[in-house]
């Protein structure tokens, strides 16, 4: 199974080594995500899960395979939305013809290493492989050639890759506290779960505080999220897509598992106590960091850590609720982010910036990619019918379980967030040019228009129709993870 997904990269790699125009390098990076989807789908349908390959270093459980899924259809959007979008850089210098071939290679390297990262059993592999995904996505931001870019993509190298030698000793404390309870260490997350009440509370404690600094820094969980607002600003808008719902995500899937273990272990109220106390803390920093904002992306990317913190909040509830909730928030997620990132992308190739300022007669000149920018925030903020409505309002009940004074914090946070984004929305969407200074329509690419409308009609769906499959998914994972 596992090879049948890698084989599809290869492919893909070596279609775009061999192609010698844009269409031809895109073509192989939409099969990619398509093939994936597909193999995801069938081992749902075909497959008993979990399935260990390769001596337990990799396993498919409905966790991995769910996240893949999700991955690969965003993948596949922000393919489709290259195809149009990178063009136009091309096109407008923005990207140089030579990165061209480095830009396809590297999408789709970013999809295998996230592939594998998620199947990964061993939590050092997965290390690894998330190193991997931190070092690509760079790649991907650097790819415009501009100095922003490049010193945004090395800010993320360094605060990532330095956090995650945290978690690599977190690990080896892990192997130890294994070692000392089963006589062999061993770093198999399926072994730790099962063994994960016989730990050494103190050692799993300092291990869990040391693997949590990495996973967090990773998903842009304060104080650690400073590199995330700059790069998915600066970031080509197709590839903010994808740090905000997978590459972030992966980290999240981290913190979810090693929270797993906690669950077990002698240590659970102090872990518990770490996980709400950043979790409010992110939050907080990044609904206060929203309301100064006047460049749209920026906004979006501290709306990013704000989601984090209310996942990490979750899992620091940890009742079988909320983490059914957490998981279902996080696909919610990453799709309310790629419709806004794809709307504000296409605003900023028509006023070349993100800034409010810029920003006029956007309802006439762009209504497709304005109503994106519109019903995408409706979603992220949690408004009724939109999906992240549910997932908020479940954590928020679950929450008044451990403190009522906590639920009326973070609602307030909540709502001041909201207010951040009605605030730019209703300014930059007021805003009319001057007679003689009107500007001429960006003719939008068709391909960057699908990626919008696709990216909607599945955020519409997710906020009035809850699939009894997707539901009996989250539950068995809830249950295979020890959260009952």
């Amino acid at each position: 199974m596992i090879l049948s997904f890698v084989i599809s990269g290869v492919i893909a790699l070596i279609l775009i080594l061999i192609a010698r125009t844009h269409q031809t390098m895109n073509i192989p990076s939409l099969l990619h995500p398509l093939a994936i989807f597909i193999l995801g789908v069938l081992d749902f349908r075909n497959k008993i899960l979990p399935a260990m390959y390769l001596k337990g270093y990799f396993s498919v459980d409905f966790l991995s395979l769910l996240l893949v899924v999700v991955s690969a259809v965003l993948f596949f959007l922000a393919a489709l939305y290259a195809r149009g979008y990178v063009q136009r850089l091309i096109e407008e210098g923005e990207l140089p013809s030579r990165n061209l071939k480095l830009f396809y290679v590297t999408l789709n390297l970013l999809l295998m290493a996230l592939t594998l990262a998620y199947f990964a059993n061993n939590l050092a592999l997965f290390w690894i492989l998330m190193e991997l995904t931190t070092l690509f996505s760079a790649v991907l931001v650097a790819s415009l050639n501009a100095k922003e870019n490049i010193t945004a993509a090395l800010k993320y190298v360094f605060i990532a890759g330095t956090a995650m030698l945290f978690s690599f000793v977190g690990l080896i404390l892990l192997f130890t506290a294994s070692q000392h309870a089963l006589g062999k260490g061993t770093l198999n997350f399926d072994v730790l779960l099962s063994n994960a009440s016989t730990f050494q509370p103190a050692v799993f404690a300092l291990a869990f505080i040391f693997i949590f600094i990495g996973f967090a820094a990773k998903s842009g969980i304060v104080p650690f999220h400073s590199w995330l607002p700059p790069v998915y600003a600066k970031a080509p808008s197709a590839v903010s897509v994808l740090l905000a719902g997978s590459v972030s995500s992966v980290g999240m899937y981290g913190l979810l598992r090693i929270t797993a273990l906690a669950r077990h272990s002698s240590a659970q109220h102090f872990t518990s106590t770490l996980l709400i106390f950043f979790g409010i803390l992110s939050i907080a920093i990044a609904v206060f960091s929203m309301f100064p904002r006047t460049n749209i992306k920026k906004l979006i990317a501290f709306s990013s850590v704000e989601n984090m913190g209310l996942m990490v909040l979750g899992m620091g509830i940890g009742s079988p609720v909320a983490i059914f909730w957490v998981i279902f928030h996080s696909i919610a997620h990453a799709f309310s982010k790629a419709l806004l990132f794809f709307s504000a992308g296409i605003l900023h190739r028509q006023y070349h910036s993100a800034k409010m300022e810029a920003v006029k007669d956007a309802l006439q000149l762009q209504p497709m990619a304005s109503w994106g920018l519109i019903l995408g925030t409706l979603s992220i903020i949690g408004m009724p019918f939109f999906p992240l409505f549910f997932s908020k309002m479940f954590l928020l009940i679950e929450l008044g379980k451990v403190s009522g004074w906590l639920v009326l914090l973070v609602l307030l946070l909540l709502l001041i967030a909201a207010s951040a984004f009605a605030f730019l929305l209703m300014r930059m969407f007021s805003q009319r040019a001057e007679e003689g200074k009107k500007q001429a329509r960006w003719e939008v690419p068709r391909t960057m228009g699908l990626s919008v409308l696709f990216s909607l009609l599945i955020v519409i769906l997710l906020g009035i129709y809850f699939p009894s499959s997707l539901q009996n998914i989250i539950t068995t994972i809830v249950t295979q993870l020890g959260f009952n």
